[in-house]
């Protein structure tokens, strides 16, 4: 069979949305290529974001294709999959342009992993997977969808859905490589400050979930448990990177947490790196190591300067302000960016956040103005409000959040719209 993996062309006017918007390497489709070849199908990767093209260009690329199977993202790569777009417009004007020349259509991604049939309606795709969709995708070129779990499809008449979102193993995994085209084209360092990026970069996965369950992240569907990859296939995957001219990787870890073994490997390669990690689980050897690794930039998740609005946030931290100060303090030592994540909670008085934050920044860690919380369906803060996602998640979420904010991070559009009134403009 032949599979076209699409990374739609993702552009965010009106959105809420959080994470970075540059190109980034679909991991997601990189994996489901590589399974699907080594079951012995065809499979070719389509990256409107990466190449800038526009749907008509999508849309000839599959004519030329033919493909059996058309596989379509609902999210800017699993970098993001935590923080999505709420809306599916783009995805959904994507799929009406290509409907008659795409075959079986399917969805992969976080909507559809919380919110099966409202995705298999909005979109109107044939199959929706739920949960890390690299092994569903494999599974699904070999065998009917009534017998592959982890899926939302139509049969009789009916929506069906076969069990809940279903977790690759992940740490057998094979090395991903890119075209020399891509590599050459990915010139973005992502969440890299400290200087100027010379040459590509590139985003790699060392391990997969966290062993956490902090109020505000959503991966209660995808992503949740924690698993570390192989270290002989993700060095080799390391390496052929940076054969190809790669200088910068970022690892997408929802957790980097410290691995010797890792770092000791990546002290032998002349790479620099950026991780995503919570400070209170590094201690001070290893952040040592981990600057002599390579590492330069750290996404560190603090969230509130109280003990009390951590304890509201489920953040299970053990170490005092106190504490978390000074070992931000020694990664900067060690590390040239270190950034505190902060989100806004009521325990946090704004003047205390603002001298924290001035002290943080004089001793040269960037600490952000507290962002407003979103609501993500699949995460803790959403079943607490509301229980269980049900097909008005995205929305109920999006409403809620306009509704308490009039004040938004600098990432996201000064005026965001309700969902519906996003994807009506789509579907018009």
């Amino acid at each position: 069979m032949r599979f076209a993996l699409v990374n739609p062309g993702w552009t965010f006017p009106g959105s809420i949305y959080f994470g970075c918007r540059e190109p980034h390497l679909p991991l997601e489709l990189g994996y489901s290529k590589a399974l699907l070849e080594r079951r012995g199908h065809q499979a070719e990767i389509i990256d409107a974001h990466l190449f800038g093209l526009s749907e008509a260009d999508v849309r000839r690329r599959l004519e030329d294709y033919s493909p059996d199977v058309t596989v379509v993202s609902t999210a800017p790569t699993y970098l993001f999959w935590r923080c999505a777009p709420p809306e599916l417009r783009v995805p959904q004007s994507l799929l009406e342009s290509i409907r008659d020349v795409a075959g079986v259509t399917i969805a992969v991604g976080p909507h559809g992993s919380t919110t099966p049939r409202a995705v298999l309606c909005k979109l109107g795709v044939d199959i929706v997977v739920m949960g890390e969709c690299e092994d569903t995708v494999a599974r699904l070129a070999d065998e009917p969808p009534y017998g592959v779990a982890g899926i939302c499809f139509r049969r009789d008449g009916a929506v069906a859905i076969n069990d809940g979102p279903q977790a690759s193993a992940f740490v057998d995994l094979p090395a991903l490589s890119w075209p020399e085209t891509w590599i050459r084209r990915h010139r973005h360092h992502h969440h890299r400050f400290e200087a100027t990026p010379e040459g590509p970069g590139a985003e790699v996965e060392a391990s997969r979930g966290c062993p956490y369950s902090c109020a505000f992240c959503a991966k209660e569907n995808f992503r949740n448990k924690y698993r570390r990859r192989d270290l002989a296939t993700l060095l080799a995957e390391i390496d052929g990177l940076a054969a190809q001219g790669v200088r910068y990787l970022y690892f997408i870890d929802e957790i980097f947490l410290p691995d010797k073994r890792l770092l000791e490997a990546l002290c032998q390669r002349d790479l620099q790196f950026g991780v995503q990690t919570r400070i209170d689980l590094w201690k001070p050897d290893m952040i040592d190591l981990l600057g002599q690794a390579g590492c330069v930039s750290i996404e560190a998740g603090v969230e509130s300067i109280t003990v009390e609005g951590r304890a509201a946030l489920d953040k299970s931290c053990r170490m005092s302000t106190d504490d978390l100060t000074e070992r931000l303090h020694h990664a900067k030592r060690r590390v040239p960016f270190v950034q505190a994540n902060l989100i806004e909670t009521p325990w946090d008085h704004p003047d205390e956040v603002r001298r924290w934050r001035d002290a943080m920044r004089a001793a040269g860690v960037w600490a952000n103005d507290p962002v407003p919380m979103f609501p993500y369906p699949g995460s803790p803060q959403y079943r607490k409000l509301w229980g269980l996602p049900d097909d008005d998640a995205w929305e109920r979420a999006l409403d809620y959040y306009l509704r308490q904010f009039s004040a938004f991070s600098d990432l996201q559009e000064s005026r965001p719209l309700p969902l519906r009134e996003l994807e009506r403009r789509a579907a018009g």
